[in-house]
């Protein structure tokens, strides 16, 4: 058993068991001199430091009765762990990535940086097609262990639960390629792994002069073989502007919900496309993106149990200023929740601290909102809900102690890293080095 004692702050998220929205999208739960106790994975139970000791004796008297009814039962060990006073919350859940690929992409961000749209890059042959040839000429070995690496960089910045999509096969071959790296990601990091199968995610080169048959290929192949090896969770459709239109969409979502697989969908990111009312309508989890959302769209979303991801990060590195987003589909009702949208063209960053920097200052979320939205709720937008995301008894021993007093450091520090510690599961699994500098004596 594991008892975080000394907690200056304590974030639970205490509350419904349901994504929060409107004014409960910033129902965080604070705790004040606090601690926190973990057995078996989970938190058994959190309360002011002053109910420690009375807690501690209960717990004393039942394993006391345990051991008289079994007397080969050994007292099992108890370690506490000093906060120092500082702030614990729970571990942030990524819900939108796409971090199994190859190569880079920052020639792209000259060309951006000099004007050049997404459209334009995508003429120029850059883009996810320059991905997926990178990621079709990589071993599938070489992308486990460049994954492996960006999960360990998310752990170090508190992300403790992830959604990852395919999408930089686009073909049988490469699509089950990647699949199965982050199958062998779920088995094989700490962090809790949800797959998304994205294989509408752009038309290959193969296909450019044969979309319908793109899409014959998606639907009478890979969905199935797919769905039979028990690769994804969630199916997504790229439905925007030079990707896939709201009816090629619709055709590739029914079929795969006829299949058994929960929906997702990357939706009016450029431009209006009524994705958000497709999602909606066919009871997507997840609608992601949402820049150029139509006030009917918002009505649609606002009516159903599907949960808005927001991608500040993405907006801001292609320089779009969408304004306050965040703000107005909180005000309408709707949950929403955040990701990094990591990839190497348009999103190359894995840190959900930036991105909750971002949700405030840019898209009008306050601090207790973005913090909702970077745990509890972005664990319902990837089918984690009421498991990660918050610290209520019960719920999964995920938490960061932060080298801060507060959970508002984490927005308003941007650009810092504020972890200290990672726990998952109730085990320390990551530690941060903050070291000193060297003296000009030492050197």
């Amino acid at each position: 058993m594991l008892i975080v004692d000394n907690i200056g702050e304590l974030v639970t998220m205490e509350g419904p068991r349901a994504p929060r929205r409107g004014s409960l999208q910033g129902m965080v739960t604070v705790i004040k001199n606090a601690f926190l106790a973990a057995k078996d994975g989970k938190v058994i139970a959190v309360g002011p430091r002053a109910e420690l000791p009375r807690f501690l004796d209960a717990l004393q008297q039942s394993a006391e009765q345990d051991q008289r009814q079994d007397a080969e039962k050994s007292q099992e060990e108890t370690t506490v762990l000093d906060a120092g006073g500082r702030a614990v919350v729970p571990g942030f859940v990524d819900a939108h990535t796409h971090l199994v690929f190859a190569g880079w992409r920052y020639q792209e961000y000259v060309m951006r940086c000099q004007g050049a749209t997404y459209q334009e890059i995508l003429r120029a042959g850059g883009g996810i097609l320059e991905t997926v040839r990178q990621t079709r000429q990589a071993t599938e070995e070489a992308l486990f262990q460049r994954a492996l690496s960006f999960l360990d960089e998310m752990l170090s910045l508190g992300t403790t639960s992830v959604e990852i999509k395919s999408g930089y096969g686009l073909d049988t071959e490469n699509e089950l390629k990647q699949l199965r790296v982050i199958r062998r990601l779920k088995a094989e990091h700490c962090l809790d792994v949800v797959p998304t199968f994205l294989p509408a995610h752009a038309i290959p080169h193969e296909y450019s002069k044969d979309r319908e048959g793109y899409i014959q290929e998606i639907i009478g192949t890979m969905l199935p073989l797919v769905r039979r090896e028990g690769l994804a969770r969630f199916l997504d459709v790229f439905c925007d502007e030079g990707a896939f239109t709201s009816k090629e969409a619709r055709r590739i979502l029914v079929r795969g919900k006829e299949l058994g697989y929960e929906l997702k969908l990357h939706a009016d990111e450029l431009r209006n496309t009524q994705g958000a009312e497709l999602g909606a309508a066919l009871g997507a989890v997840s609608v992601d993106h949402l820049c150029m959302i139509s006030q009917e769209g918002v009505r649609a979303l606002r009516e159903s149990d599907t949960v808005a991801v927001l991608l500040p990060a993405t907006s801001c590195f292609m320089g779009k200023d969408h304004g306050k987003l965040g703000r107005k589909l909180v005000d309408a009702g709707i949950p929403v929740a955040l990701g990094t949208d990591f990839n190497p063209g348009t999103s190359p960053t894995t840190s959900m601290p930036l991105c909750m920097t971002l949700a405030c200052s840019m898209s009008g979320l306050t601090p207790a909102e973005a913090l909702v939205a970077a745990t509890w709720n972005a664990a319902w937008a990837i089918g984690l809900g009421g498991r990660v995301g918050g610290l209520q008894p019960g719920m999964q021993a995920d938490a960061l102690i932060l080298d801060a007093s507060s959970y508002v450091e984490v927005p308003y520090r941007f650009g810092a890293n504020l972890v200290w510690k990672v726990l998952k599961k109730g085990k320390v699994v990551f530690q941060a080095n903050k070291g000193r500098m060297v003296n000009r004596s030492e050197s």
